[in-house]
Order: structure tokens, then C-alpha cells, then sequence
């Protein structure tokens, strides 16, 4: 039976509630993320928490976490409870089309749902977690936009194929590109993630290629270096 939890260099994430368990897409954005400059952050889709307790160690942050299914934020709760940032983070049940705040945010990370017409499984919960039914891009983006402060960025991770389409509703929404990452499982492989930050003021890009592995099970230096915060 796998662990029902996964152990980080400063905290310890329980996943066994949630649909979607701990992996590489949201330790990748976790840490590819720039937060540095955030006073306030909203993690839309938080799941575990993973990506709130990841943020919370890299700035001093306050930061919002939403979730629209109770189990997952019953789970992320306590794993927020438990770690030493438990003061800085709190966990909101909220669907985020419905999701108000008086707030704005410098920044706003999801890892999103976002299988659009794959086959849904019986499970419920992992359904909700896994298409893009429930919180398709285009809201996702317009509801976020609305929620920034200026100068405040959005940051996805999402498949590679969904590039285009991405740059098209961030644009439509007054977003600019400022940093794209595309993400390969080896050097000899074609991208299968992107990670994306846009901001809502006149930014030009940065563009790079990140590799996870160079051979099976020989980490890339790049995704060492990348992840070296919190992988033990």
C-alpha cells in the first residue's frame, strides 16, 4: 500500500483524501514560480495544499487556497496545521466561479483542471479534479485577472498542448507573457507541460526548455536545481 503522505525538506503533505495526489506538475510550479515579490497569493484548485506550503517556504506571503471539493480541503487544512506556516496560509471550500473577495492579489497560481474530452472516470471526485468541465480556461483567467493588483501575474502549469489557446485568452484578457517554460520528460522528447506566468502590465518574454530527466531516473541538473528546496 503506497504512503498516504509525502515528505518535503519542511513539511509533510497528506494526500490519501484527495483525488489528485502529490506530483511533479505541482512541484514544478511551486517552485518555478516567482512569489518573492507577493504580499497576498490565492492558490485556485489547491487539492493537498502542496502548492500553498511550497510558497508559503519560498516568500513571506499571506496566501488564500481554494477548493471546491470538501475532502480535499479537510486534508489540505491539516496539512497546513501541521507545517510551520500554518499562520500564513488558510484554506477556503469555494467554487471559484463564485469565489469574492475584497482583496487583490500580486499573485494567483493554479494548477488547473484540464482534461477537456477525455473519458470521465466513475470516480466522482477525481472527475472533478482531473476535466476542466467545472472551471473551464477562459473563466479561470477572466476571474483571475479581475482579482489582481497591478502588476500582479498569474502562473499556470498545463499540457503542452494547450499553449496556443493559453495565450489567446490571457491576451484577451489584458495578460502578458513574461516567462514560458517548456517542460520535457527527457531531452529527446517533445514537450508535455508548459509553465506560464503572465502579468497585466506590458512585459516581454522569457523563454526556455526544461528537462526533467537526462536517462530514467537520472535527474537533469536544471530540474535538481529547480526542486532542491524540497525534494529530501
Amino acid at each position: 500500500m503506497p504512503n498516504p503522505y509525502f515528505s518535503f525538506k519542511q513539511f509533510r503533505v497528506f494526500h490519501d483524501k484527495c483525488a489528485m495526489k502529490v506530483g511533479t506538475d505541482g512541484v514544478l510550479l511551486g517552485s518555478w514560480v516567482d512569489c518573492n515579490f507577493a504580499e497576498n497569493i490565492l492558490d485556485v484548485g489547491t487539492g493537498s495544499g502542496l502548492i500553498a506550503l511550497m510558497l508559503a517556504q519560498r516568500s513571506n506571503a499571506t496566501i488564500e487556497a481554494l477548493d471546491i471539493d470538501e475532502n480535499a480541503c479537510i486534508q489540505a487544512r491539516y496539512n497546513v496545521e501541521k507545517s510551520s506556516f500554518h499562520n500564513r496560509i488558510r484554506i477556503i471550500q469555494s467554487d471559484f466561479q463564485t469565489f469574492e473577495s475584497e482583496k487583490k492579489y500580486d499573485l494567483i497560481v493554479s494548477n488547473p483542471p484540464y482534461f477537456t474530452n477525455s473519458l470521465q472516470t466513475p470516480d466522482k471526485q477525481r472527475t472533478l479534479a482531473r476535466h476542466n468541465q467545472t472551471l473551464p480556461f477562459d473563466i479561470l483567467i477572466k476571474k483571475a485577472a479581475s482579482l489582481l493588483t497591478s502588476g500582479g501575474k498569474i502562473a499556470l502549469i498545463l499540457p503542452a498542448e494547450t499553449n496556443d489557446l493559453i495565450d489567446k485568452i490571457t491576451a484577451k484578457n489584458g495578460l502578458f507573457l513574461c516567462r514560458k517554460t517548456f517542460v520535457s520528460p527527457k531531452p529527446e522528447t517533445s514537450p508535455k507541460r508548459i509553465l506560464s506566468e503572465y502579468v497585466n502590465v506590458n512585459a516581454s518574454a522569457e523563454i526556455n526548455h526544461l528537462f526533467i530527466e537526462k536517462e530514467r531516473h537520472v535527474y537533469s541538473e536544471e530540474f535538481n536545481a529547480l526542486t532542491d528546496e524540497f525534494y529530501l
